[in-house]
């Protein structure tokens, strides 16, 4: 291999230059920003190698080791995918495994058919893609159930609740949000412990480093305690708010769709589209985002190179 790849971990000094990068061409999943790359990079181990108009993830789990499909423009995909490639080879010794693969880039590299790949869709991974409009309007006999929720809770509430565009230094009410939202998720016996921890770190490590990477906040507070809170960025070549994170205490009916609404409507006024991420194979996560009339998904694929 010409060039050495020297992967190290992500750190937020270069976010903003990541987040460029990730910019360059057409890609509807919630890894066209930056936000998830730094939310988890706990999970997955993930390292970092970038250049001037290209970046490489590499990550690790129980089955070794896999890369996200090379950022960068769509006429140099294949020359950063040869380069993954090679790497895989030489310093891994490993056939190349891609992860979460963007329908646009397989095409692009003429992927599908190819006989040397095994092409897999993650079905269980597919993004959730909504009309933006739609969400923040709630209009029509689709959205009854929705609209229903949300009137109930703001007159329930009336007075005693507010929406705030959230920041670094709310820090507090959200940190002290997570802490409980684990504990109860654990207390409800929640299969992956470690996801729920890694995911709570990995909020705080982006709330404390919010002058670095570019993402929005906000929450809705009742009698001023956080009771709700999202967490989304802005992909702006798609015109597409990226939901990454939504927490609410689910004891108090209405409180998840007014979160949803509200944070469209203060935060992402321009986005036309939303992307709310995936279900993770689970059926009740599945069924909600169900409930909110997806207009699309994009899907995404695991990539297998055959042999050496």
């Amino acid at each position: 291999m010409d060039k050495k790849l020297a992967f190290h971990k992500p750190n937020f000094e270069e976010a903003a230059e990541l987040s460029k990068i990730y910019a360059l061409r057409d890609n509807k999943t919630c890894d066209s920003t930056v936000l998830d790359t730094y939310i988890w990079k706990g999970l997955y181990n993930t390292e970092v190698y970038y250049e001037e108009g290209a970046a490489l993830i590499l990550m690790k789990d129980e089955k070794g080791y896999f890369a996200a499909m090379p950022y960068c423009s769509e006429e140099d995909l294949p020359k950063y995918f040869e380069l993954l490639r090679q790497y895989f080879h030489e310093e891994l010794k490993s056939p190349l495994r891609i992860d979460l693969a963007d329908e646009d880039a397989l095409k692009a590299l003429g992927l599908f058919g190819n006989p040397e790949y095994i092409i897999e869709e993650e079905t269980d991974l597919k993004d959730y893609l909504y009309d933006a409009e739609e969400l923040r309007n709630l209009a029509g006999k689709k959205f009854q159930k929705k609209r229903n929720l949300v009137n109930k809770f703001m007159k329930e509430y009336e007075g005693r609740w507010e929406y705030k565009t959230m920041c670094c230094v709310d820090e507090y009410f959200l940190e002290e949000f997570m802490k409980k939202w684990v504990d109860n998720r654990v207390a409800e016996g929640a299969d992956s412990e470690d996801m729920l921890f890694v995911e709570k770190d990995g909020i705080i490590d982006i709330l404390r480093n919010c002058d670095k990477v570019t993402f929005r906040v906000g929450g809705i507070f009742i009698d001023e305690m956080l009771e709700a809170f999202s967490i989304g960025s802005y992909n702006s070549r798609e015109k597409m708010a990226v939901i990454s994170v939504e927490k609410g205490n689910s004891a108090i009916p209405g409180i998840y769709q007014v979160i949803n609404q509200q944070f469209l409507i203060n935060s992402f006024e321009d986005a036309e589209l939303v992307n709310r991420e995936d279900d993770m194979g689970l059926e009740g996560l599945r069924q909600a985002k169900e409930s909110y009339n997806p207009i699309g998904y994009a899907r995404k694929y695991r990539v297998c190179e055959k042999s050496i």
